[in-house]
């Protein structure tokens, strides 16, 4: 897609358009019927399946005489597979005892297999890497050779965390008993995890022949998805157990008796049901499209490779005026030998005194030059722990602090709880690595940082890198032949920093947002100064679409009165937003309380009306993640409206309603500090009823705003951006951060933590057009934060008259003593959408 920077080819490949042409125009001209039937079509399905296995074993340089191809949903279900048919020998027999030993530079999926194994009486023993290298020590003496009890070593053929290739020539040394994983008698087998290594790299199965190889085909072709396969050494295939047994494995069964007996064919015996058949047919079409438009895996190989070299290298060199590295590389490798180091760099971003910046603020800032990189741990605690240098006890108090896996807390206690990964494929383009430098270079460097530490590294790296015989490939974006960046195009893209980013990541992530508001925190009225008002109310009815302003405004059990009652979804059911669609800024909804409707424009289209009055037909279950992944009971608000929102935004899209039926309570929020039998329900909000900003706060963001775009900026644009519930004028910018709580009339609210702020206040809110400079100039101007506004809470009312919000109320904050608001501890961004 144009304009973006795909840099995740190690979670997925991208798949080509011809991949899908081929694969549908395959669809069109054949029937192909369950496999498991005997009429035409089941046997096209049957005897394709069989085709696909050969290609397949013929990619890996292999035969059917030594391999058997058993398909499953992915590398995960082929590992599970692998677990559970291993012939163990479990602690307690008259035999030795088996062991499961892998490298600590592996996916979870692999150390999850020992919470089968120990199910099984089998002891598991991680082994470091340079451990195993050491392992020629663990030879045993020749009379304890002869031992034939299996153990089972594994290891991966690329770090998915690193791109560090492990020697391949490991399966031989260790089958052989040149290398011990540990001391101990009996007879090793090898299960190469190749899912990250075969997505860039050829694998010869015919050299290199280990017992075990799980795959995923998405990280080969990108399409299809949720298909994988176990590729089984048939030395070993025999000796494997099973114990359940689905639709397609028997040759016979009794179903009164306890009696059964398998099919011969290992694929047919431990494929259970039917396989996912139209996806197996998909992979040949991923295969001649590959071949075709790359020339096959080892030019993919030299192609990736090089564009992870380049980048490593530019990337290494860049230093701040300071002399201080802008990024701290996690490698074991040095990029100059593609058959030790895959296409994927791990790094962490610091600052000019060397501190990380956590990894979080660099996706954010990431996501506004729409870059897509990986952030996180991969899936790899090993690797993380090793390369990051956290102990057990570190991940166990990251844990405590409110981190978890895949979660956006990026720094604990200061430290990193994760990295930044980026890596190439085979669409990957020298173009692609050149944008990922100039953002970090934008976002990182002064333009006098810039040509002190540039002028001469990209020279030297261009030099270094790219050999001139480098082949490319056929039919896929050719590479570029001058491969630098040069000095007039660093000066442009400079040119709008003209102090250094303070870029820096959130603070405090540690605890969560609903524990914000300490109980034992001793509140102080504040005292003095000028009154506190309400400057502005705004409501969204329609989540992401334009501000309804109003003066005075019913508040309701959910926050103000059909606030965010209504979301766009696409034609999948999934919640649009601004991030995706900038032009639902430009629908604008209007609230009529008199004729109870709700009137909806846009420039160039028929205003359409929808009822305030609730239906109760075709209501349906909506999953939204953006909703904090809580499940909130929508219904569709029909065919009219789904085709003007069509119309104007160009895609298939509806308009859902949430729906008032308070036995579904399940977006609900439980706060400290309200009554604990209360709970607090949500609209269709991210995170709270209310955001609140300050118009002092405002006008001190403006300032650094307008200096940085050098042009002058109304503040009433800003405050827009902003997409506030609450505008209030109070004396002093940023106060509103100490306030634990606030009174306005008779309502009294709780504040419940700051607004980490994402790209949608970079979406100018008149015009949807883009500027990437509101979120970096708000990152600059606030440290190590990009909070701007606080989250309020209240409980829901017990009069049954309405109370109401109105411009010119007074605003009175409870000041909490010696606590600083904590933001969200949630991986989703908690912008008011």
């Amino acid at each position: 897609i144009s304009g973006i920077t795909y840099l995740d080819h190690a979670g997925s490949a991208l798949f080509p358009e011809s991949l899908l042409k081929a694969f549908t125009d395959d669809l069109r001209n054949n029937v192909y019927g369950n496999p498991h039937s005997q009429n035409i079509s089941s046997k096209l399905t049957h005897d394709t399946i069989e085709h696909v296995r050969y290609r397949i074993l013929q990619h890996f340089h292999t035969t059917a005489e030594d391999y058997t191809i058993i398909f499953t949903s992915g590398c995960t279900a082929a590992l599970k597979l692998v677990a559970e048919a291993f012939p163990w020998i479990p602690e307690g027999t008259k035999q030795p005892s088996s062991r499961f030993c892998y490298l600590t530079d592996s996916h979870t999926s692999v150390v999850g297999m020992r919470g089968i194994t120990a199910s099984m009486n089998v002891l598991s023993v991680p082994i470091k890497p340079k451990e195993i290298l050491l392992s020629e020590k663990n030879r045993l003496p020749a009379e304890e050779q002869n031992c034939t009890t299996p153990h089972l070593f594994s290891y991966p053929a690329q770090s998915n965390f690193s791109g560090t290739k492990y020697p391949l020539s490991w399966i031989q040394d260790i089958k052989s008993g040149k290398l011990c994983p540990i001391k101990i008698p009996g007879k090793w087998f090898v299960l190469l995890d190749a899912a990250s290594y075969v997505s860039s790299s050829p694998l010869d199965l015919g050299v290199h022949q280990a017992d075990f190889i799980p795959i995923s085909f998405y990280k080969i072709f990108g399409f299809p998805t949720g298909l994988g396969a176990l590729l089984v050494n048939n030395r070993i295939a025999p000796l494997l157990r099973k114990t359940y047994f689905g639709g397609g494995t028997a040759a016979a069964y009794l179903a009164g008796e306890d009696f059964y007996i398998p099919r011969k064919s290992i694929a047919e015996r431990f494929e259970d049901g039917t396989v996912s058949f139209l996806d197996i047919i998909a992979l040949k079409h991923g295969f001649d499209v590959l071949e075709k438009l790359t020339g096959g895996m080892e030019k993919i190989k030299q192609h990736t490779f090089a564009l992870a070299r380049y980048t490593y290298i530019v990337l290494s060199t860049l230093k701040y005026a300071n002399g201080a590295p802008v990024v701290c590389i996690y490698s074991d490798t040095d990029f100059s030998n593609p058959d030790v180091q895959g296409p994927i760099i791990n790094f962490n971003v610091l600052d000019e005194n060397g501190e990380v910046v956590g990894f979080s603020e660099v996706d954010k800032m990431a996501s506004l030059y729409n870059i897509h990189v990986r952030t996180g741990c991969f899936c790899n605690t090993g690797a993380c722990q090793m390369h990051l240098g956290m102990s057990n006890e570190d991940i166990q108090r990251n844990l405590q602090a409110g981190h978890v896996c895949g979660d956006g807390i990026d720094l604990v206690d200061g430290r990193p709880t994760g990295s930044v990964r980026i890596s190439f494929g085979y669409m990957s383009s020298f173009e692609d690595a050149q944008t990922f430098l100039k953002f970090i270079i934008a976002t990182r460097l002064s333009k006098s940082d810039t040509e002190n530490a540039f002028q001469s590294s990209v020279t030297k790296s261009t030099r270094e890198s790219v050999p001139d015989d480098h082949p490319s490939l056929n039919n896929v974006d050719k590479l570029s032949p001058v491969l630098h960046i040069s000095d007039r195009e660093l000066r442009k893209n400079s040119s709008a920093i003209m102090t250094t980013v303070n870029w820096q990541p959130p603070e405090g992530e540690a605890e969560s947002i609903r524990a914000t508001v300490s109980e034992t925190a001793v509140p102080t009225c504040r005292r003095g100064g000028k009154p506190i008002t309400i400057t502005n109310i705004y409501l969204y009815p329609i989540k992401s679409c334009a501000a309804f302003e109003v003066t005075e405004w019913p508040v309701g059990n959910q926050g103000l009165l059909y606030d965010r009652n209504w979301m766009v979804v696409n034609q999948n059911g999934v919640c649009m937003t601004q991030k995706q669609e900038p032009r639902l800024c430009l629908v604008n909804p209007s609230i009529d309380l008199e004729k109870k409707i709700m009137v909806i424009q846009a420039e160039g289209m028929d205003p359409i009306s929808v009822s305030l009055e609730e239906s109760t037909g075709n209501e349906a279950v909506i999953c939204e993640s953006k909703v904090c992944s809580h499940r909130v009971k929508t219904y569709d608000c029909g065919e009219g409206i789904a085709g003007w929102f069509s119309l104007f935004l160009g895609r298939p899209c509806r308009l859902i309603r949430q729906s008032s039926d308070m036995k579904n309570r399940s977006h609900q929020k439980n706060i400290k500090g309200l009554t604990p039998a209360t709970n607090i329900s949500l609209s269709l909000v991210n995170e709270a009823q209310y955001l609140l900003i300050n118009t002092a706060s405002i006008l001190e963001l403006k300032e650094h705003i307008s200096a940085r775009l050098e042009e002058p900026l109304e503040i009433d644009e800003l405050i827009r951006r902003f997409r506030a519930n609450i505008v209030i004028s109070a004396p002093e910018s940023f106060e509103e951060e100490e306030w634990a709580e606030i009174s306005i009339g008779a309502l009294q609210f709780q504040v419940v933590g700051p607004c980490s702020r994402c790209q949608i206040i970079c979406i100018d809110q008149q015009s949807g057009e883009r500027n990437k400079e509101f979120l970096q100039s708000l990152s600059a101007a606030r440290g190590r934060k990009t909070n701007f506004g606080i989250y309020l809470m209240n409980q829901p009312l017990q009069s049954s008259f309405p109370d109401t919000l109105s411009v010119g109320s007074q605003v009175l904050p409870v000041l909490k003593e010696n606590t600083e608001i904590q933001p969200p501890t949630s991986s989703e961004e908690k912008c008011s959408g």
